[in-house]
């Protein structure tokens, strides 16, 4: 029993960090477009400079999607068929863990000061507490002539705060958003 309670914490930890590590990921597109017909890119700089992220952020994620692109066998041109634009959402989520059984938590674990055993400090429940920021980013494609959105492809995780693995998560996003694109490809 006792080496049970000792790797329960370790096995809620992996579920949570493997949970944390998947890219949630809808799209929405025009049903009349015709993808086929779109062979070249650019960014839609008016739309990108409203996204409420860092510059550096907002670098990382245009880097990666014009690697998804440029994968597919789109051109960058100054005169494109598609435009892309972005922007992002953040959330802060906060986990209160009251399963934590630990020394020093507020519990049946002392005598009490009446002589009898009862409420003190000793072995008992201790929470924990966790942060994360849950992001989601949205990638537009636009069509260049008509100024109409023909595609949206919007991916939810967690981020990370650390710059090598925001770096790799980042990428891990719009890779796995640009999967979807064109409609029907995953298939």
């Amino acid at each position: 029993m006792n080496k049970l309670l000792k790797t329960l914490p370790m096995l809620a930890l992996l579920v949570v960090l493997s949970s944390c590590s998947s890219v949630r990921v809808a799209t929405d597109y025009d049903k009349n477009a015709n993808f086929n017909e779109y062979k070249t890119f650019a960014f839609f700089k008016t739309g990108i400079d409203k996204a409420e992220i860092s510059d550096l952020d907002k670098r990382r994620i245009l880097r990666a999607i014009e690697a998804e692109l440029l994968a597919k066998g789109f051109t960058k041109s100054e005169k494109p068929d598609l435009l892309i634009s972005l922007f992002t959402k953040s959330q802060q989520r906060v986990d209160v863990y009251n399963n934590a059984w630990g020394y020093g938590a507020w519990g049946w674990g002392g005598w009490g000061p009446w002589g009898g055993y009862g409420p003190g400090w000793g072995w008992g429940y201790q929470p924990s507490v966790s942060t994360s920021t849950q992001g989601t980013l949205y990638i537009d494609l636009i069509d260049a002539k008509k100024k109409e959105l023909v595609w949206q492809g919007m991916g939810t995780g967690y981020l990370s705060r650390n710059v090598d693995k925001k770096e790799e998560r980042i990428k891990e996003f719009v890779a796995e958003i640009m999967a979807k694109y064109p409609p029907g490809s995953q298939q």
